[in-house]
């Protein structure tokens, strides 16, 4: 895959940066307590923060993140230096490798990239999907939930739900008691189906709850019920494991992608048998990186689609084909959209992107501050933080 030829269309400008400003946020409670197979995400939606990056003509980007971008990213930018974007990128890329190329501080890396494209974009007066060059203002997307602690009954009203809002995907969690009540999760399968007929496409997520053994199993007694594909059954990097999955005769198309941070793991999927390759984008370490996921999909003829915070994503869902989705994760995306004044319209198996400038949604700062999920603000100057530097080394 050429580095040239598959990426977003940026001129190699250079950037300089002058402020940051974090938005701390206490936890924000999901809207009912939520649980799949490895007891993930609890009672709060995994999200820390809010950063807005200011370059020195003023122009802002802005993003959901992690301390890790206060800790580990800002002290590297905001030292008053002028670099072209792609040398941002490598001066970071390498000054954080011994963290892991799998680390949450590659991850770090990843929302900065989105920040540079953000400020390309706004200093274009474009939206940030236009910028990076969609044709069209809306993605396709599919629709998940179903926690596994939800009551059987729960479980069927929502998928019904998903698809008379027009979701020709539907999925949900199986992996009930850590992997070991199959016959509950077959039970609910079959409920589904039955409840929204054969041609809706349910697909199922076992978040990597399974063995190699368990999930060939499991794959038996799903079968029947046509399942769309079958999400991580085992561990995302046994790639032994999901090379066996397919020799031994799993029969279902197999996802994956969640746990990885860069392109080169997806080669390694595609390579070991994975049928749908599933990265999540705001936890990549590069945003070009799904281009070249996408690319390798087609090449290899591979379903694809895309995971993460759907409002903020749409940007990128924007540049894929119709058959190309982006995963709605109603759990977590509807307290997102709550602390939201503008967003994306979900409509007929469909994001609609707001016309604004950079990226698709504003944070709702008055309603995060009225409703206590604002823990504080900080401000982070580059001349500050050089002194303090100048500080430090001084030491």
């Amino acid at each position: 895959m050429d580095e040239v030829t598959i990426g977003f269309p940026i001129e190699d400008q250079e950037l300089s940066f002058s402020k940051a400003v974090f938005y701390n946020f206490n936890p924000i409670p999901v809207k009912k307590p939520w649980r799949d197979a490895t007891g993930g995400f609890g009672s709060y939606i995994p999200l820390q923060g809010w950063i807005q990056l200011f370059d020195n003509d003023g122009f802002c980007g802005e993003t959901f993140c992690s301390m890790g971008m206060v800790e580990n990213i800002l002290p590297l930018v905001l030292t008053g230096e002028k670099k072209k974007v792609s040398d941002w990128y490598q001066y970071l890329y390498w000054k954080l490798r011994n963290f892991g190329f799998q680390s949450g501080q590659i991850a770090d890396l990843g929302q900065f990239d989105f920040l540079m494209l953000d400020i390309l974009a706004r200093k274009h007066s474009l939206p940030l999907h236009r910028y990076l060059g969609a044709k069209k203002d809306w993605c396709s997307i599919y629709k998940g939930g179903g926690s596994l602690l939800s009551s059987d009954a729960d479980l069927v009203t929502d998928m019904e739900r998903y698809v008379k809002e027009g979701n020709k995907i539907i999925k949900f969690k199986v992996g009930s008691d850590w992997g070991q009540n199959m016959k509950r999760d077959v039970l609910r399968m079959a409920k589904v189906r039955d409840a929204v007929g054969p041609d809706v496409h349910i697909a199922i997520d076992a978040n990597q709850v399974f063995s190699v053994d368990e999930a060939l199993r499991f794959a038996d007694l799903i079968r029947p019920y046509n399942p769309a594909w079958y999400e991580e059954p085992c561990h995302s990097h046994d790639m032994n494991g999901i090379k066996e999955l397919k020799e031994r005769g799993v029969g279902l198309k197999l996802g994956y992608g969640e746990s990885m941070r860069n392109a080169y793991a997806f080669e390694t999927y595609a390579e070991k048998g994975v049928d749908h390759l599933m990265p999540l984008v705001g936890r990549m370490c590069k945003m070009s990186d799904l281009l070249k996921i996408r690319a390798l999909c087609k090449e290899r003829k591979l379903l694809f689609s895309a995971g993460g915070t759907s409002w903020l994503n749409a940007a990128f869902g924007a540049l894929f084909d119709e058959d190309e989705y982006l995963e709605n994760h109603e759990p977590m995306t509807d307290p997102i959209g709550d602390i939201l004044s503008v967003k994306s319209e979900e409509k007929n198996g469909r994001f609609y992107l707001p016309d604004i400038i950079g990226t698709p949604i504003r944070i709702n700062f008055e309603k995060i501050e009225k409703n206590h999920i604002l823990d504080g603000v900080k401000c982070y100057y580059a001349e500050r933080m050089k002194a303090s530097f100048a500080v430090r080394a001084a030491y």
